[in-house]
C-alpha cells in the first residue's frame, strides 16, 4: 500500500528564514525532551532516599545511579525503534511519537508514591519510568539529529545541527533553574519530601504541548525525496537493520566518535553535581549555581564550534577535543575534588565542558554526514545509543562505585582513557564535511 505524506512541504525553496523556522521548531520539542531527561539527575540528590532509604548518602545515590544507569539500557532499543520508524514513516511522525513517550515516563514518577508508602513498588515504578524515558530519549536522538541535519542549509549543516545540544544543554539549564527556584522557595525538607514532583509535573505538561507544536512541523525534504510519498510496507529495505549492515565501516566510525565524547560529557555535564557536592563538600545550592553558569556558556559555545567546523572542518574540532580530554580530565578531576572554593569549581567545571564542546557541538553532523537518507535516522541512532547506554549511562554509576570502594581516582584515569580511544578514531577518519552524504551524491553506491 502506497500512503502520501500529508502536511509536508518543500521549504528548500522557502529560503534561510524556512531554514530557522524549521530548526527552532525541531529544536524546542528536544529541549524539553531533555529538561525531562536532566530533571531526573538535578533532583537525584532530593527525591533518592525517598525511593532508596538509607542513612547512608553515597548508597542512596548508587541506587538512583544504578536507575539512571538501566533507563539508558533503552536507548538502544529506542534507537532502533524509532530510527526505523523515522526512516520509514518519517521524521516529523517519529518526533512526535517520541516526545508522547516522555511525558508518559515523566508523569508517572510525578505520581510515584515514596518507599515508606508502597515499599518495593516505588523504585520499581521508578525503573519503569525511566525505561520509558530511555526509550524516548533513543529515538529523539536519531531523529533530531537527522532532522536538523537535513533541514540545514548547506555550507551552514555545523551551524545549525549544533542547535541540538544548545537545546540539550537548555534542557539541563531549565532543570538546574527549575531546581534553584524551588530551593528559594521551600525549605530543604519540603523539597525532600514533596518539593522534587514539581519538576516532573512541569515537564509532562510541557511535553505534551510540545507534542501538539511538533504535529504541525514541516517533513525533511530529504526524507521526501527519498520515500516518494511512501512508507510503511511501500517503502522497502529503507531503515531495516539488512540496508544499515551494508555500512559496517560507518557504524564503527559512529561508536568510536561517541566513546570517549559520551563519558566525557556525562562527566562534566551531570555527575559533576554529585562530585563537587559529595566529594568537594560544596554546599548544595552553590553547586547549583556553578553548574547552571558552567552549562550556560557551555550551550552558547555549541554554535560558535559549529560554525567554526562549517570552515576549517569536522575533524580539527574532534581532535581538540581527543587532546584535550586524554590531556587534561585527570588533572581536572583530581583539582576540583579538592577545591572548596565555588568559583574555582566553576572554573574547572566550564574548562571540562569546553573542551568536550569539540565534540558535542558537531557530533549529529558527522554521523549525519556518515550515512544516506534511507538509513540515516538509524544508522546515527543505533550504534550511538548502544555506545551511550555502555559507557554514558554507566559513567555516574561507575564513579559512585568506585568512591564507595574507596577508589575514586581511578575514575579519572577511565575517562581519559575513554577519550584516548576516541582521539585514535579521530586521528584516522576521513573528514565528513567534504564527503557528506547529505548532500544527496552517493546515495546509489550501495
Amino acid at each position: 500500500m502506497t500512503t502520501r505524506l500529508s502536511g509536508a512541504t518543500t521549504y528548500q525553496h522557502g529560503g534561510e528564514k524556512r531554514v530557522i523556522g524549521n530548526v527552532l521548531r525541531g529544536s524546542i520539542g528536544n529541549l524539553v525532551e531533555w529538561y525531562d531527561w536532566y530533571a531526573y539527575a538535578a533532583f537525584t540528590t532530593y527525591f533518592a532516599k525517598s525511593f532508596f532509604p538509607t542513612s547512608d548518602t553515597t548508597a542512596a545515590f548508587l541506587g538512583t545511579a544504578a536507575v539512571f544507569a538501566v533507563g539508558f539500557l533503552m536507548r538502544p532499543l529506542g534507537g532502533w525503534m524509532l530510527g526505523r520508524f523515522a526512516d520509514r514513516f518519517g521524521r516529523r511522525s517519529a518526533l512526535v511519537l517520541s516526545v508522547t513517550l516522555m511525558a508518559g515516563g515523566s508523569l508517572l514518577i510525578a505520581v510515584t508514591p515514596s518507599y515508606h508508602t508502597i515499599g518495593i513498588a516505588a523504585p520499581i515504578l521508578l525503573l519503569i519510568a525511566r525505561l520509558i524515558q530511555g526509550l524516548s530519549v533513543g529515538g529523539e536522538y536519531s531523529t533530531s539529529a537527522t532532522y536538523l541535519s537535513e533541514v540545514a542549509t548547506p555550507g551552514k549543516r555545523g551551524f545549525y545541527s549544533s542547535f541540538q545540544y544548545v537545546t540539550l544543554y537548555g534542557g539541563q539549564l531549565l532543570a538546574l533553574g527549575l531546581q534553584l527556584i524551588l530551593q528559594a522557595l521551600l525549605t530543604e525538607q519540603q523539597l525532600t519530601s514533596w518539593g522534587w514532583r514539581i519538576a516532573f509535573v512541569v515537564g509532562t505538561f510541557a511535553a505534551l504541548t510540545v507534542m501538539w507544536l511538533r504535529r504541525g512541523m514541516d517533513e525533511s525534504a530529504s526524507f521526501e525525496r527519498e520515500s516518494g510519498g511512501e512508507v510503511g510496507k511501500a517503502a522497502g529495505e529503507r531503515g531495516t537493520l539488512r540496508a544499515l549492515a551494508k555500512y559496517p565501516k560507518e557504524i564503527a566510525l559512529v561508536v568510536g566518535l561517541t566513546l570517549g565524547g559520551t563519558v566525557g560529557f556525562y562527566t562534566f555535564a551531570t555527575y559533576s553535581q554529585k562530585f563537587l557536592e559529595n566529594t568537594a563538600h560544596i554546599p548544595r545550592r552553590q553547586v547549583t549555581i556553578v553548574l547552571f553558569c558552567a552549562i550556560l556558556l557551555a550551550a552558547c559555545l555549541q554554535p560558535v564550534f559549529g560554525r567554526l567546523s562549517d570552515r576549517i572542518g569536522r575533524r580539527p574540532l574532534l581532535l581538540f577535543f581527543g587532546i584535550g580530554g586524554t590531556l587534561l580530565t585527570v588533572p581536572l578531576m583530581t583539582v576540583m575534588g579538592s577545591t572548596r572554593n565555588p568559583v574555582g569549581a566553576f572554573f574547572l567545571v566550564l574548562a571540562g565542558l569546553v573542551i568536550v564542546a569539540g565534540y558535542t557541538s558537531i557530533n549529529a553532523i558527522v554521523k549525519a554526514e556518515l550515512f544516506p537518507t534511507k538509513i540515516r535516522a538509524l544508522g546515527v541512532g543505533l550504534p550511538y545509543a548502544l555506545t551511550v547506554a555502555i559507557f554514558g549511562g554507566t559513567a555516574e554509576l561507575i564513579a559512585q562505585a568506585l568512591k564507595s570502594a574507596g577508589h575514586e581516582t581511578v575514575f579519572f584515569w577511565y575517562v581519559a582513557g575513554c577519550v584516548l580511544v576516541s582521539l585514535i578514531v579521530y586521528g584516522t577518519m576521513r573528514e565528513t564535511s567534504k564527503t557528506s552524504e547529505l548532500e544527496e551524491r552517493r546515495e546509489d553506491r550501495h
